[in-house]
């Protein structure tokens, strides 16, 4: 290898990890606002959320590969150009395009890896991603006790205390509403202090130094109804309370296995083939569904059908209905008419789901090359913009990478949205985004090959002033 290759690689290599890993950070601190509402207060563990986290990393690769594939080949070739170092390369009878190869060999390898990445191992991930989030933001509020706040967490009672301790066990000045007794009277309990220790199923509460107190229906009189209030001191009594309902349980993730992200390229052929089944079998209802109406609601009933010679009657056709049986005959087939309309409208909503079921099961076949290919092509628009630009480090560099990027994905998530709603075909959907931006990499490597200044202010100025001497000249001419 030679040494200029080399040294393209390392100037590559360092920035892709280094903008590989804060895209990604970004990404994760974005995921953790989204759900910060569902992990805060639930007592998780934190080997679980650093679980949750690692997961969607995984599914944010997406996202973060071809960015910082932009990003640092904007930055390479940007700081090789500024240091004069690809003037260098060129005196020494390399072109671009031979500059270029080592890149684009690991660009390929990266590609094939994120195939292989799409196919295999993020299926994988999506499905413990999912059912993971599932149990997350199913899961109950832990029980936390505050100071000075009623706490309603567990049914049937409210607690609250006056002051917790240091240690988080001691409790003091504590009163508890007990709402389970069924004839609507509370039972209250009041202890100057206590401590609380739980296991998976129950929080105890030991409490010392209190009264309860019980009010109970008394013997009633006539004219007399009575209701007693016992009063009981206690030096130490226990309270036991069920906490079940609050620890996480994990689903099993063969609930999720069918769903459309967490199936690799055979699973969704076959999930399409399916579904394209499904939908035939839709499609073929509706004379036969119309048909078994008009003999079950017609004929099955005794009416007398009424012959007519195959041709356009004219007239009220009411008139050729029996009399007696006129109002009964027009009763059953607006029964018939609505009942094959609600059949109707129920079929067409299922052949609409399974439509749309179909799209999103092709839109994600799709996006298992669309990555791939996304990293080729923000290669070859990266590197080619940082040698025009000619400017290296974190300023002009992840300003244009940003502007390309965001240009790439609203096209790509417009284009998808599109398609989802039936107004593009799924492979049109995908690879549109590539389509467009393709000619716009081919033109940057052209330019970039033949020393364009396309980002010279200068050259725009000298641009307009020929332009204006131009027009100057033609109308002293006239």
């Amino acid at each position: 290898m030679k040494k200029i290759h080399l040294l393209l690689l390392k100037a590559f290599i360092r920035p892709f990890f280094v903008t590989f890993f804060i895209v990604m950070f970004i990404l994760l601190m974005l995921f953790l606002f989204k759900y910060v509402d569902d992990l805060i207060g639930k007592g998780f563990e934190w080997y679980i959320i650093l679980e949750l986290m690692y997961y969607a990393s995984a599914a944010n690769v997406s996202m973060a590969l071809p960015l910082s594939i932009l990003l640092s080949s904007i930055m390479t070739f940007g700081t090789l150009g500024e240091n004069y170092e690809l003037v260098a390369i060129k005196s020494a009878g390399l072109s671009l395009q031979k500059a270029m190869r080592p890149l684009f060999v690991l660009i390929i390898f990266i590609a094939i890896s994120s195939f292989i990445f799409s196919d295999y191992m993020l299926p994988k991930a999506n499905l413990k991603y999912g059912s993971l989030l599932w149990d997350i933001t199913n899961k109950k509020l832990s029980f936390l006790i505050k100071e000075g706040v009623f706490n309603n967490s567990i049914p049937g009672y409210s607690i609250r205390v006056n002051k917790k301790g240091n240690d988080g066990v001691s409790l003091y000045d504590v009163m508890i509403y007990d709402h389970t007794n069924t004839n609507g009277m509370a039972k209250i309990i009041i202890a100057k202090e206590g401590k609380m220790y739980s296991n998976d199923k129950f929080l105890f509460l030991k409490l010392k130094n209190g009264v309860r107190y019980e009010e109970s229906s008394g013997r009633n009189t006539y004219n007399n109804p009575r209701q007693e209030l016992t009063r009981m001191r206690f030096t130490e009594t226990d309270q036991k309370f069920d906490i079940s309902s609050f620890k996480m349980s994990r689903t099993d993730e063969q609930d999720f296995r069918n769903n459309t992200q967490m199936l690799n390229l055979k699973g969704l052929t076959r999930k399409r083939d399916s579904l394209t089944k499904e939908l035939d079998s839709v499609n073929k209802f509706s004379s036969t569904t119309i048909n078994s109406y008009y003999r079950q609601n017609n004929y099955s009933k005794g009416y007398t059908a009424v012959k007519t010679p195959a041709k356009v009657i004219k007239g009220d056709i009411l008139k050729m209905l029996p009399e007696k049986q006129r109002l009964a005959i027009i009763q059953s087939a607006l029964d018939l008419a609505t009942s094959v309309k609600q059949t109707t409208s129920g079929r067409v909503t299922d052949y609409e789901d399974r439509t749309r079921s179909i799209i999103k099961v092709q839109l994600e076949y799709q996006r298992k090359f669309t990555l791939a290919v996304s990293c080729l092509l923000l290669f070859f628009i990266g590197a080619p913009l940082g040698a025009i630009i000619r400017k290296g480090g974190l300023g002009l560099p992840v300003v244009m990478a940003i502007v390309f990027f965001l240009l790439y994905h609203i096209i790509a998530t417009v284009s998808e949205k599109s398609a989802t709603t039936g107004s593009l075909r799924p492979f049109f959907g995908m690879w549109l985004a590539i389509f467009i931006l393709s000619p716009l990499g081919a033109f940057l490597t052209y330019k970039a090959t033949v020393d364009s200044a396309l980002f010279d202010v200068g050259y725009f100025k000298q641009i307009f002033i020929n332009l204006f001497k131009k027009k100057k000249s033609s109308n002293s001419s006239q």
